[in-house]
């Protein structure tokens, strides 16, 4: 017996969630992803900062899905989709579908600029993270390494001890929050020829807000939290070109060791893979089925797709204005579990269900120690009471019981030690080293 051929390209959220929404149907899933592990992005900051390692955020795909008979997974890169053929191209060869879900997320947008990426890390992958510690641990070494044996100037050490954030988005908020008090709290003790205390962490955000996706109470709050831990905010602030010297912001130079890219983001190039109808962003617009228009066979879902639909709360409670798709973990999950319910649908025959509509749970974003900003819709609040919910909701969607385990131990004792765990430097190559130092 021929089974019917379902492929989805992406293995983060929304793909992980219609494959195993799969599991039970007569179909034959190939999962197709260019790494072999799912990822916990949200978390993906404290791998970067050291608080937790990798394997405590991701998981392999083979080992998810073991135990799900109906699946096969193949790790290679997409180059184009053949929609008249239906046949998805990859880097070794071609896979033939009868049903194709797109999941293939997003990346950071360097507006043009693509060359600001070797002195401007985007936190998207495990790698990124490994770059961006071994960044933030090198500056404090290098400037320990300056004031004690070279006798450097003290703005030479300034801007070694400089850390920019580009954007003001959810990830450049917890970085420079984690940043902060990782120089004024957890490793003031351990140089003796540098304070890092005396560490410069500036965030720059082009809007007139930080975190613009939440209301403006919050955003206020959450500055007014950034501030306090001693990171200089910049609203209306537009970074104009970036070096391995800093940042050029209003015309005037800023110096900095370190800087970190997150102020905007474009999705895949699926949409000009299967020549549909995208947003600015490079999304693509769908039916309220999630199917891509012209091609009821294919579906695009999570950050790559552009979906205004309707919603309700956390307490079931309809909207009765319609919203775009947030880019985050929640809409995904459950496009994906909606796509795979219209594909077995029309397998068996069955009546198709309503358009989607997205359950509202709100969004969480730490700002510090044990700080965080909740808008649950119903309810908005920030502190302690936040960061328990966060933490709470962030253990639960860890993939497997171990990690969760594992984490929560992790940030107990970072809590309570004040310390981080993830220090180990590698030994740094060449060519690394010279991505980091273009002068070396």
């Amino acid at each position: 017996m021929i089974l019917p051929r379902v492929v989805i390209v992406g293995g983060g959220f929304g793909g992980l969630s219609a494959a195993s929404a799969l599991r039970s149907a007569l179909v034959s899933v190939t999962l197709i992803d260019k790494r072999n592990y799912h990822l916990f992005r949200p978390m993906l900051y404290q791998v970067a900062t050291g608080l937790l390692s990798a394997d405590e955020i991701s998981s392999p795909l083979r080992s998810i899905f073991s135990g799900q008979k109906n699946i096969q997974i193949l790790f290679d890169d997409v180059t184009g989709i053949n929609s008249g053929q239906r046949v998805v191209h990859l880097s070794r060869g071609d896979v033939p579908y009868d049903y194709l879900i797109v999941a293939t997320g997003i990346q950071y947008n360097y507006f043009g600029h693509d060359e600001w990426r070797q002195f401007a890390s985007g936190l998207e992958s495990l790698d990124d993270a490994d770059i961006i510690r071994g960044k933030i641990l090198r500056a404090f070494e290098r400037a320990e390494e300056m004031a004690s044996i070279e006798g450097a100037e003290a703005e030479e050490i300034r801007r070694q001890l400089t850390f920019v954030l580009v954007g003001g988005g959810t990830v450049g908020v917890e970085m420079a929050s984690t940043l902060a008090e990782m120089s004024r709290i957890e490793l003031i003790r351990d140089f003796r020829h540098i304070d890092p205390a005396s560490a410069r962490i500036l965030l720059y955000e082009g809007g007139p807000r930080i975190l613009p996706a939440y209301p403006e109470p919050l955003s206020i709050i959450a500055q007014r939290h950034l501030e306090s831990l001693g990171v200089q905010v910049f609203t209306n602030t537009r970074v104009m070109s970036v070096d391995s010297d800093g940042v050029l912001v209003g015309g005037q130079k800023v110096p900095a060791g370190t800087v970190l890219w997150g102020a905007g983001v474009i999705a895949s190039p699926a949409g000009q893979w299967l020549r549909a109808e995208t947003d600015d962003s490079g999304k693509i617009k769908v039916e309220p089925d999630l199917s891509v228009r012209d091609h009821p066979e294919v579906f695009a879902i999570g950050d790559t797709a552009h979906l205004v639909a309707p919603v309700r709360n956390i307490v079931g409670i309809k909207s009765r204005t319609p919203m775009l798709m947030p880019g985050v973990a929640q809409p995904a999950i459950q496009e994906g579990r909606y796509v795979a319910d219209v594909i077995r649908r029309r397998l068996t025959g069955r009546a198709q269900p309503k358009s989607f509509w997205y359950w509202d749970k709100g969004e969480l974003a730490i700002v510090g120690r044990a700080y965080a900003v909740a808008d649950l819709r119903l309810a908005q609040f920030a502190g302690f009471p936040a960061w328990l919910v966060w933490a709470g909701v962030h253990i639960y969607f860890l993939i497997g019981f171990a990690n969760r385990l594992f984490v929560s131990l992790q940030w107990s004792l970072a809590f309570l030690t004040k310390r981080r765990r993830v220090r180990i430097l590698p030994e740094e190559r060449a060519s690394a080293k010279n991505l980091i130092d273009p002068e070396a």
